[in-house]
């Protein structure tokens, strides 16, 4: 059996759209030299998240691809396979939630947008897809289910593994609401359910299902990882083991 390594970008909200491209491409780096073959980052980590009742620029496409333009360079660079969160201007004009997949040898393998959106997202994100796709990198066949989609609709994971996903990446993006509760431990009962649906979402389909967000106090699946990014160990094809490395980055964010 064989065991391949892929990295969580756990790394902290930029302050600018340029900075995030910053931190991204220096986290690809790093995810290369510790081993992964695949490294995740958060939804919209590029050029950040909108969140409701916040006013970022608007949304530009020549920076956008100049972005992932740059991103790809570090994948090549790296040789590792990039699921970058991002937003893309669709034809019609709307701004459409979206994973780009970037190969190891910095050609785009794909994109896959989000399909279920929040009702808090729908006047900011009015795009909606249609469509699902896998991926591979290596041994691993992937699929990507972005935020709101993870939680809520479990069909979204079932459809990538009936098509031989061994694991199924869960880019999100969250803060903690003022006074919300905040768990220290894993598991633990008073959290909200969304740690005990994503470990559904594993069980009910017998696959590998790591999600990822910023770095920092998180309302929602978990307290929030303070490393920089961390790596996990996936046993292929067996991938209902799946081990936290002792290799994970140490760095605070």
């Amino acid at each position: 059996m064989r065991t391949v390594r892929v990295a969580l970008a756990n790394i902290r909200v930029a302050a600018t759209p340029e900075e995030s491209v910053l931190l991204e491409t220096s986290a690809v780096a790093e995810a290369s030299r510790e081993g992964a073959i695949i490294v995740c980052f958060p939804e919209c980590f590029v050029p950040g998240y909108r969140w409701p009742g916040t006013t970022p620029p608007a949304p530009d496409p020549v920076f956008l691809q100049r972005a992932w333009a740059d991103v790809a360079a570090a994948a090549g660079a790296a040789h590792i396979t990039v699921i970058l969160g991002t937003e893309r201007v669709t034809d019609r004009g709307l701004l459409q939630i979206t994973a780009c997949v970037i190969n190891p040898d910095g050609t785009v393998a794909g994109w896959q947008d989000k399909g279920q959106i929040d009702p808090s997202e729908e006047a900011i994100y009015p795009a909606v897809a249609t469509e699902r796709r896998v991926f591979t990198a290596g041994p691993l066949t992937f699929g990507v289910v972005i935020c709101h989609e993870g939680w809520r609709y479990p069909e979204t994971v079932r459809w990538a593994v009936r098509r031989g996903a061994h694991v199924v990446f869960h880019p999100h993006a969250r803060v903690a609401e003022p006074g919300s509760y905040r768990p220290v431990t894993f598991a633990d009962p008073a959290n909200t359910f969304h740690e005990k649906a994503i470990l559904c979402r594993a069980a009910g389909w017998n696959a590998a299902v790591l999600s990822t967000l910023w770095a920092g106090r998180a309302a929602r699946g978990g307290s929030g990882p303070q490393h920089r990014h961390r790596t996990t160990c996936v046993a292929v094809p067996n991938v209902s083991d799946v081990e936290r490395c002792d290799a994970a980055s140490r760095r605070a964010a």
